[in-house]
Parts: structure tokens; sequence; C-alpha cells
């Protein structure tokens, strides 16, 4: 009996233990909201119009995206302006200007609309509180659920979502202020999911067999080891270093910051005093974007991102560079 009772207190202790650890990894609910919306922008079938609107400013597009063997296929077509598309297999990207018979390729994350997290679900709800409001909307015909990205600190701004009731594909997003004025806003006009795209073609729209292609060549850098001291606001963590090429023989180094939402790009190049005012220095507006430039001995710095003006100051005002 002594035997028995101490295998049944084992066994209670054992699945105890294990019921716990599985609580303990199970996602939260805001974790979990986020995962499918993104989920559902890799992983289902859908094509359709979106609209990109920032002040009086808007311009269009068309994408079709589907799911096969090989993983992700994708093909936004620009509808405004100049012609021009972007094809996407998985992380490689092909860029497609008609107009100068050129195809850009480059490898980088798919995190285009209507994906939305740029880095780890379970981060982003550190530093923002997803809010399901009540008052349901309707996007592109489709019944949404608006959940309010709402930041928890004044270092980033919020979003205002709407995601499909059904399928969870994010049908909107709302950059918005602690204000909740939207500084610029991304949606469906029409959408067509599932067995509805079966006619939608994600191939390239023009022959390029002739068309020169240009490889963006991108290296591997670390501006921390180069010495420069560049302060994170609270959140933001180092996604990419690279060096690319910006002209026929100068090279600019990029860094990209982001709280798994927003992203905050530092460029580094050497200070050319045909290219760069030195009266141009400081922060300037740009829509959504705001920009500070400023020098910093033989060096010219550009630090743009989609964030209040006093983050991204606070991050090019205490820019350090120490030579080693």
């Amino acid at each position: 009996m002594r035997f028995l009772l101490l295998c049944l207190i084992s066994w209670w202790a054992v699945s105890a233990a294990m019921a716990a650890s599985d609580d303990a990894a199970a996602p939260s609910a805001e974790v979990q909201l986020l995962l499918k919306l993104q989920g559902a922008a890799h992983e289902l079938d859908y094509a359709g119009i979106y609209t990109y609107q920032q002040g009086a400013t808007v311009t269009s597009s068309r994408i079709v995206h589907k799911v096969d063997g090989t993983g992700e296929r994708e093909r936004v077509e620009v509808l405004d302006g100049a012609p021009s598309e972007i094809v996407r297999h998985n992380e490689n990207i092909r860029r497609l200007l008609p107009d100068r018979k050129l195809v850009v390729v480059e490898d980088r994350r798919g995190d285009r609309f209507p994906s939305l997290l740029l880095g780890d679900a379970e981060h982003v709800v550190k530093y923002y509180q997803p809010i399901v409001l009540n008052d349901d909307e309707r996007v592109a015909g489709r019944a949404c659920r608006r959940v309010f990205l709402k930041p928890k600190d004044p270092h980033r701004y919020g979003y205002m979502l709407c995601v499909d009731a059904k399928e969870d594909l994010l049908l909107k997003v709302q950059t918005v202020t602690a204000n909740r004025d939207v500084i610029d806003q991304v949606l469906f006009v029409s959408l067509a999911l599932g067995e509805q795209t079966a006619d939608d073609d994600v191939s390239e729209s023009w022959d390029t067999t002739h068309w020169e292609v240009h490889e963006v060549p991108l290296v591997a850098v670390n501006v921390q080891k180069q010495g420069w001291r560049i302060p994170k606001p609270p959140g933001f963590t180092i996604m990419t270093q690279v060096s690319r090429p910006i002209r026929a023989k100068d090279q600019v180094n990029h860094l990209v910051l982001s709280d798994g939402l927003a992203a905050i790009s530092v460029f580094i190049e050497p200070f050319n005093a045909r290219r760069h005012a030195v009266s141009s220095q400081g922060g300037v507006h740009k829509g959504p974007m705001n920009v500070f430039r400023r020098r910093i001995g033989d060096f010219w710095l550009t630090v743009l991102g989609q964030v209040p003006a006093d983050t991204l100051r606070d991050i090019a005002e205490h820019i350090e560079y120490v030579p080693r």
C-alpha cells in the first residue's frame, strides 16, 4: 500500500508539473491574437487591392499571395505612377522596373501588409497592450474586429487594427498618435480569399529574359566594433547591420532597430561637402516618418523611423563615435 501510495503521489506530482509547464508555455490571449493575424498573412491564399493613405497622398497596389509546396509566392503590382512590380518567393524578392528594363534582386523579410510583425509577438506585448474593441467594422465588404495596440510608453506610436472576423487576416492598420490621431493607414478595398483566387497569377507580368539584373550586395558589419555608440529606446533591439552601396564608389552602413512593430534606421556614410549641407542638420517630419540628420566628425548620419519625433531626436543626439 505504501508503495502504491508513493506511486500515486509521484504520478500526481509529475502530472501537476507537466500541466504547470504546459500552462507556462501556452501563449497569452494577446500573443495568440498577434500570431493568428501574422499566420493568416503568410498561410492563406488571397488577392485584392489595398491602398496606402498619408495625408492627401493615396497610392494603390494589387496583391496576389499563394502558398504551395515550395512555400510562399507573392506578386505586388503598383497601380500608380511609373509601372513596377515586386515578386516574392519566400525570402527572395525581385523588383521589376519595366521602364528601365531592370530587375533588382535582394533577400529580406516578407513583412509587407497584410503582414504586421517584424519581431517576436511575446516581445511586442511587453511594449504594446492589445485591446479588443467592441465596435466592429467592415472593410472591403468583410466584417472585422477592431484591435488597438496601445503603446505602454511615449517612445512609440499606437496601431489601430481591423482583423477579419473569420480568417484572422489583417484588413486595415492605422498608425496613430497618443491622441489617436491617424498618421497613415493601409487597408484593403477589395479582397478575395481561398478558392476565389484560383485564376490569379503570382508570376511576373513581363518577360525579363533580356533585362539587366542587379543584385544588391549586402555585407554584414558591426558598427559597435567600428566605434559607434548608438542608444536604443526601451524595447528596441538590433535587427540587421549591413553595408550597402549608395553610389558608384560610396558605401553606407545601415543599422535597423525594431521593437517588433516599429523600425528605426540609422545610416552612416562618409561626409561629403558637395552632398551634405551642414545647414540641413536637425529634424524634419515627412509624413509618418521622422528624420534627423547630423554630422559627426568625418561622417554624416541620417536617422529615420516611424516613431515619435522625441524618440528619434533622442537617439540621433546621443549617438557617439569613439574610434578605436
